[in-house]
């Protein structure tokens, strides 16, 4: 299991790039996409956007779909990074629970699995989100959390449904990608 570990792509956690990261390892590729790549899609989003905020001082840092120092890129570019490559985002009715998911399906139907975790840190003053990508690679799951020193395999699917339906009734978003069919 440990030669498996070292073929698995896993990027760490730096400033609040998790969507960075995790879309990396979604993908399992270093530079599937660089800051640069999502800052793009990010400013692109606004560009498009026919409900435009007013611009204040603030919106040089804090911006509509990220915030430019730190990262914590949005729902909006996640979606739109995953379509640039040729896969579409679904997002789970968390009402069904993980059972109504089909983890068996071949990995060219389901790519991955994204989360969108809540997030409470420094005794519950800060509350953000975090994004977790798993992935099955060679018949196994696994979850590629940035925040973990290296990937963490799930013994069965049964495993990952209970870790699944655990993180839904946490208030974690689940969003399936899957191919462009």
């Amino acid at each position: 299991m440990a030669d498996e570990k070292k073929q698995i792509y896993h990027e760490r956690q730096k400033l609040q790039f998790c969507l960075l990261h995790s879309l990396n390892n979604l993908f399992q590729e270093k530079n599937a996409f660089t800051r640069k790549d999502l800052d793009d899609i990010a400013e692109k989003l606004v560009l498009e956007d026919p409900y435009k905020g007013n611009w204040t001082p603030f919106s040089v840092i804090f911006k509509p779909h990220h915030n430019s120092l730190t990262g914590n890129y949005d729902i909006n570019v996640l979606i739109s990074a995953v379509e640039g490559k040729g896969k579409r985002v679904v997002w789970h009715d968390r009402r069904n629970g993980a059972s109504s998911i089909n983890l068996d399906v071949s990995e060219g139907k389901l790519m991955g699995i994204v989360l969108n975790v809540p997030v409470k840190r420094y005794g519950g003053f800060w509350r953000s989100r975090h994004w977790v990508s798993l992935r099955r690679i060679n018949g196994v799951w696994y979850n590629l959390d940035s925040d973990f020193e290296s990937p963490y395999s799930f013994g069965s699917t049964e495993e990952l449904r209970d870790f699944l339906d655990g993180a839904i009734d946490g208030g974690t978003e689940v969003l399936l990608v899957k191919d462009d069919d």
